[in-house]
């Protein structure tokens, strides 16, 4: 499953809006600079963003962009999903509203689709890493430098 860079920039943004101190309103330009992202990208990501209640914005000269709540309460599956929309690794996956993961080719035949098994498995690990981390670990994590990179997991990149 890839996500887009809506994803990677847009937490790349959050990450960047966690670590001001006193949650002080920064602007877009100085994220972008700081990160090195396109400035005319971010703002499209951050409008996302703010429907979905995950930052605030001030207006003025001291002006910027803000988290709407604490850095702890804030979880990856609530910040890709505001960017990237439901997250499914198939096309045909579609959510019903008590929950439940639908096929769209489950109308196809008459049985059930094959593959669902193991495509719900992959939505349902993903889900689960998503909403197990919070924008502060990864806030506490690209700070920590030498230590961040002791403590990851294998197989992972500081």
């Amino acid at each position: 499953m890839l996500f887009s860079t809506k994803a990677e920039y847009g937490v790349r943004l959050m990450v960047e809006l966690g670590r001001q101190p006193g949650s002080l309103p920064i602007s877009l330009s100085a994220v972008a600079e700081a990160e090195r992202l396109p400035l005319s990208y971010l703002e499209h990501l951050v409008a996302k963003l703010r429907k979905a209640g995950l930052v605030t914005s001030t207006r003025g000269a001291h002006g910027g962009y803000r988290l709407a709540k604490p850095a702890e309460e804030i979880t990856m599956d609530a910040v890709v999903e505001a960017l990237e929309g439901q997250i499914a690794p198939m096309e045909c996956f579609h959510d019903a509203p008590d929950g439940k993961v639908l096929c769209s080719h489950e109308d196809d035949g008459d049985h059930a689709c094959a593959t669902k098994l193991l495509w719900t498995r992959v939505q349902g690990g993903v889900t689960k890493a998503l909403s197990g981390t919070t924008l502060a670990e990864l806030v506490e994590f690209g700070g920590g430098g030498v230590e961040a990179e002791r403590s990851a997991p294998v197989g992972t990149a500081a």
